[in-house]
């Protein structure tokens, strides 16, 4: 390897500690979340509901009421299916564009309230759906909702919080994320038990509650400093700043430094054209690669169709969703780790050794499918035996929620100087949903041609994601957003790309170290 990537910046430690008020307004921040993650966790559970599949899927429902003589990597095989749960993924990419412009002019909490409530009227619509037009649709809804709350809400989590605390508040959004998945995984197990069959429309309506607390919760945030400084409100970001820090604290230099990085930034009149430029091509790589490794660790395979994939491998009606509930606790226990961890240990270390992690279980989950089912499909799997698959695959979701789905949000919301910030996170949200999208629409079909070896597709992309890290990603801890630059500037080779004029670290300069 070509020197080292880890960088010292020599940056600032702002004074300020964690004020009650910034961790209120980022926990309700966080709640936008919530949306994201029971949607995919309650997707799943409801195409594996035979009162819905046979209503909207009678040809899927068919072929699941087929003997186990069947292969049964095949039964769930069906591209309306597909695009019931991919919609709003493809929704959520184009609603992203139209957010950035939002988040942009008038602040990033109205961005929030803006997707809470289009999520709102999508849960509405399902809920009370009657036929495929008025799913889709709903769904649609859904994913513009995702598309604004997904592209705001790190991106407001990372100003408020301190620099030393960032990555700890930040990852509050996976947190919710996880909890919303742990929620939906218990509801779907609920309202499956309702045997007038209508629970699959509980289910997909009660996607209004979260919905409905960062609406109203969005209502009660205060704008950030960088917003109100790039909107032209200096002498309210500073109040702010002095509320967000402490009023006993000195907020003098980071606010000088606020300032300097906004005016740079009013000197960039077309930020999608000028986060093309070389300088920002470090920061526009990862905000690219990033979410598009993240989705190909193949966790939206078992967050999405956790249900559907649990029954594949031989688990029946509840036993199926009750796993779905297991991955799900695990997930958010995980996720506290990372937590806990991050601006300890770093985003380097956390993804590393959660990559190897990722790995080593997806090539034991192939293998022992393999074993079973073999490339006929047809098996039986006994309980113990589908044990040990449930607990590698919850050490699999471990090894993600403590590493690439919490950093997949952090490094990217981090990253980007003010004057390309909504564009760059607008990028990160908009390949994130597209792979989003292209996997939840080609997974069934996947695993239907590729079979157990599909868990090994993952993990050789699971191999390339940890070598990138290791080689491009320099650790961003403590780094305030305002000098991020000197990370990149210190970097062995992303160094080549920056030159000396290209670094403004605000009031006092930084020196940059390899």
């Amino acid at each position: 390897m070509a020197g080292g990537a880890v960088v010292s910046t020599g940056g600032k430690d702002y004074p300020g500690r964690l004020t009650l008020f910034v961790f209120f307004t980022c926990v309700v921040a966080a709640t936008g979340g919530l949306i994201f993650g029971y949607d995919i966790g309650i997707s799943g559970g409801v195409t594996s509901m035979n009162p819905f599949l046979e209503k909207f899927f009678p040809e899927v429902y068919r072929k699941k009421q087929g003997s186990n003589s069947t292969n049964q990597y095949c039964k769930y095989d069906n591209q309306l299916l597909q695009t019931f749960t991919s919609s709003l993924y493809l929704a959520a990419l184009v609603s992203s564009f139209f957010a950035a412009t939002v988040t942009r002019v008038v602040g990033r909490k109205w961005s929030m309230f803006a997707g809470g409530f289009t999520f709102l009227v999508g849960a509405a619509l399902n809920g009370a759906a009657q036929d495929m037009a008025m799913l889709i649709i709903g769904r649609i809804l859904l994913g513009v909702g995702v598309g604004f709350a997904n592209q705001s809400v790190p991106v407001y989590l990372s100003e408020m919080a301190p620099a030393r605390l960032r990555g700890m508040l930040n990852i509050g959004f996976q947190l919710m994320i996880t909890i919303g998945i742990l929620a939906a995984a218990l509801i779907n197990y609920g309202t499956n038990k309702i045997k007038a069959g209508y629970g699959w429309r509980i289910s997909l309506a009660l996607a209004a509650v979260p919905a409905g607390i960062i609406t109203i919760g969005s209502l009660f945030l205060p704008d950030t400093p960088n917003s109100l400084i790039e909107r032209g409100h200096p002498e309210a970001a500073r109040r702010m700043l002095n509320r967000i820090r402490g009023n006993d604290v000195d907020i003098s230099e980071e606010y000088a430094d606020l300032v300097v990085a906004s005016e740079e930034s009013k000197l960039v009149q077309h930020p999608w054209r000028n986060i093309l430029d070389r300088k920002y091509r470090p920061q526009l790589t990862m905000a690219i690669m990033i979410p598009f490794f993240q989705q190909l660790t193949g966790i939206n395979v078992i967050m999405f169709y956790a249900p559907v994939l649990f029954e594949t491998l031989g688990f029946k009606g509840d036993a199926s969703l009750m796993s779905a509930v297991i991955t799900g606790l695990v997930n958010v226990f995980a996720t506290l780790v990372s937590v806990f961890t991050v601006d300890k240990l770093g985003r380097r270390k956390l993804f590393l050794q959660g990559g190897m992690q990722m790995l080593v279980s997806q090539l034991v989950v192939g293998t022992l499918i393999a074993v079973k089912f073999g490339t006929s499909g047809v098996g039986d799997m006994p309980k113990g035996y589908a044990a040990a698959v449930v607990l590698f695959i919850c050490v699999y979701v471990a090894g993600f929620a403590w590493s690439w789905g919490p950093l997949g949000w952090l490094v990217p919301s981090e990253i980007f100087p003010l004057e390309i910030r909504p564009a760059g996170q607008s990028i990160n949200v908009s390949v994130n949903m597209l792979f989003t999208f292209v996997i939840a629409q080609a997974f069934l079909t996947m695993l239907c041609h590729l079979k157990f070896g599909l868990f090994y597709f993952f993990a050789g992309w699971v191999v390339i994601m940890t070598v990138f890290i290791a080689l491009f990603l320099p650790e961003t801890k403590g780094v305030p957003i305002e000098e991020m630059v000197l990370v990149w500037k210190g970097h062995w080779f992303w160094n080549r790309f920056i030159g000396d004029h290209d670094v403004h670290v605000g009031a006092t300069n930084g020196k940059a170290t390899a």
